[in-house]
């Protein structure tokens, strides 16, 4: 399409998440930004071009709050109508093409941690790019400082994590004025209270949650001891109870409920036909990967499927509670979290576990946003970041139409899918990228020893 930076997207549907009402008008779009809205029988200049977006539908752009993204399917992010990612470990010196990257390219914005930081003897392995592994505070602290320095928006833990290692973590970060997240799945002697009065702010997955009411399980346990737990009927007083109390320390859930979900619809799971899949297949990204992980179907289900209905409980209790809860995938982990069409499936598993089609909006526009403290998006609003998707079809009506994907407005530029996918980066591009971040890995590396 051609490219445009002063347009009027013209008589479309506007759904404004922030007031949860719905009314026809048109968004004129300036550099990038909202400049004004216009309501339906407010008279249009006539020096500005014009976008027809008659019987569209126009929301912000969503916000996957928990994802692990790479160059290499970036794209697919934003070809969902997915213009801002969280996401949640990683390395932010192997990101930085995307993290700086000029405000409307084809990819989407990212919002990064930087490697995770865990106990001996490492869930992810020893001590690498992706991850530090440390029983020692004084370590622990060194690091939170050198990933301030370099860029990371927040500190990420893992499940192996020492109390007081995480202690240190957490006063260390508190110094940067930055928030700690944890993942507490496979945490054996720590649970999400604990942490929460340590003071981690961030609780992925909902973790800690199932080890903070039966002490002693993790997901590698013998689990015959647990065979008295009805997971098919999680203890909804006990999960009140814990809800009330994290929620005394402003805790912050993303749950990732297409995680476990995916898990337990195994060998059936849920599976878009659509040009971001299509893509993803042609072009050989993270099928195998998937396609291998699925072969463990039974050991999957007994480890981490049997979390599904508990996750779900803690959420939508969280969030009658007057709790944050947003909207994340974990892309690419486990099986079948496509990258940006699995938040998609995130928003639907809101709506079955009864939340509204606007609250489950919210929890990948408004309420991301600003529990981050990204205060110029998640709303179409003067003012604010021209991030939009134009869909075909009404959410409000039904969740599944946030997939009736129009066009993408990204920084004020408009795209088509197929535009955004053709950016997808080859394999000799790709390998270049790994190539040259080793060498200035072993540079950081070296400055730091």
């Amino acid at each position: 399409m051609k490219e445009l930076r002063h347009y009027i997207a013209a008589n479309g549907t506007i759904i404004d998440v922030e007031n949860e009402v719905s009314f026809e008008g048109s968004i004129e779009i300036c550099d990038g930004k909202i400049s004004r809205i216009y309501r339906q029988n407010e008279a249009l200049p006539d020096d500005i071009s014009v976008v027809d977006v008659s019987g569209k539908y126009l929301i912000p752009g969503l916000i996957d709050m928990h994802c692990h993204i790479q160059e290499r399917f970036a794209p697919h992010f934003l070809a969902s109508g997915v213009t801002t990612v969280r996401n949640t470990a990683g390395n932010v010196f192997l990101l930085k093409n995307m993290i700086d990257a000029p405000f409307d390219v084809p990819t989407p914005r990212v919002y990064a941690a930087d490697r995770m930081i865990d106990g001996p003897p490492g869930l992810w392995g020893p001590t690498s790019f992706g991850n530090l592994v440390t029983d020692d505070p004084e370590i622990a602290r060194k690091e939170v400082r050198r990933q301030a320095e370099a860029g990371a928006k927040f500190i990420k833990v893992y499940g192996l994590i020492k109390k007081e290692v995480l202690q240190a973590v957490v006063e260390e970060a508190r110094e940067f004025n930055l928030e700690v997240s944890c993942d507490l799945i496979h945490a054996k002697e720590l649970n999400a209270l604990e942490a929460a009065e340590i003071g981690v702010t961030w609780f992925e997955h909902a973790s800690g949650f199932v080890q903070a009411l039966y002490d002693g399980w993790h997901p590698t346990a013998d689990q015959e001891k647990w065979r008295h737990i009805d997971w098919e009927k999680p203890d909804e007083a006990r999960i009140k109870a814990l809800c009330e109390e994290m929620l005394k320390h402003h805790v912050k859930l993303c749950p990732t409920l297409v995680l476990t979900d995916q898990v337990t619809q195994q060998p059936n799971p849920w599976y878009p036909k659509n040009k971001v899949t299509e893509s993803l297949k042609k072009e050989g990204i993270l099928i195998d990967h998937w396609e291998k992980n699925a072969e463990q179907e039974a050991l999957l289900k007994e480890q981490i499927g049997i979390l599904d209905l508990f996750t779900k409980t803690v959420a939508k209790t969280y969030a009658d509670l007057g709790g944050t809860v947003v909207a994340g995938t974990d892309t690419p982990a486990l099986i079948w979290t496509f990258p940006g069409m699995a938040l998609h499936r995130e928003l639907e598993l809101f709506v079955e576990i009864g939340f509204s089609e606007i609250e489950a909006l919210q929890a990948a526009t408004i309420q991301a946003a600003r529990s981050i403290q990204m205060e110029e998006m998640g709303v179409i609003k003067e003012g604010f970041i021209a991030d939009l998707v134009v869909l075909d079809a009404n959410p409000l009506i039904d969740i599944q139409h946030t997939k009736s994907i129009h066009h993408i407005i990204k920084g004020g530029k408009i795209y088509s899918q197929d535009e955004i996918l053709s950016n997808v980066p080859s394999d000799e591009y790709m390998d270049k990228l790994l190539a040259d971040f080793q060498i200035e890995w072993e540079k950081i590396e070296s400055v730091q020893s």
